[in-house]
Parts: structure tokens; sequence; C-alpha cells
């Protein structure tokens, strides 16, 4: 699988960098004054200044959650993913939308999952799996 890129508008790039970086755990790629590339478990966000940052306000359901549109995330593998909202909940500053939790126990597509927003407001979702081949089960 290739990496897909996301460019998004944050408020300011200094809490920007220190959230993706000390809370998320990313690298730090290029940047200037205006931006700012992260690798998010392998994937290129590239972190836009746009002062007046405010995403739109919507939700949507699934599996009975209201769920944050728009956001983005990562799908990963479920020991990664634990590991990742093991260092969330410990992280005392940690803006949860949706704390970890189990979605469609028992069915085709069962994952683990959690909602974080970043400093800027942008919603993330994290989503963990046993297997892969689960990822688009129906």
């Amino acid at each position: 699988m290739t990496p897909f890129h996301l460019a998004f508008a944050v408020r300011d790039l200094d809490e920007t960098r220190r959230f993706y970086r000390d809370v998320l755990g990313c690298e730090i790629g290029r940047s200037s004054e205006s931006w700012v590339d992260f690798s998010l478990f392998g994937h290129q966000m590239s972190a836009h200044l746009r002062p007046v940052a405010t995403p739109p306000a919507g939700s949507g359901e699934v599996d009975g959650v209201s769920v944050p549109i728009p956001h983005f995330g990562v799908v990963l593998m479920m020991d990664d993913w634990k590991a990742l909202a093991a260092r969330l909940e410990a992280e005392p500053a940690t803006d949860w939308i949706e704390r970890p939790m189990l979605r469609f126990q028992g069915q085709p597509g069962e994952q683990a999952t959690l909602f974080i927003r970043d400093p800027s407001g942008n919603a993330l979702e994290f989503k963990g799996f046993r297997s892969m081949d689960a990822v688009f089960a129906h």
C-alpha cells in the first residue's frame, strides 16, 4: 500500500508541531513559515497555517455513535492501536471526542476506534483491526 497525502488547515504551527510530534509521535518533515509536513504512521500530512481555521461542524452516525464530519486518521493493526490509545489516555491534554471503544463487535469488520481533536479543532479517528482483511469486510 502506498501512503496518502492530506493537507489540512491549522491555526498555529508551533502548537501543531508539538501535538503531532509529542502527543501522536509523528516525525516532522519539511516545513516553511506557512506549513509543516508530518509522517503520520507513514502517511504525508501537511499542516497549512490558516489562523482563522475552524472546521465545519457536522456529524454522522456509525454503529449508533455520532461521529464528526469531516475527520481523518489512520487504520492500524490492533497492537499499534492499543499503544496509541494508551499514549493518548496517559496524556491529560487529549481532547477526546470519543474514547477508545469496540465497534461492530462480533460482526465482519469488527474494529477498535477512538476520536480526538488536534489543537486547531481538526477531528482525527484512529481504527484498530486484528487483520487488515477486515478493513473492507461486509
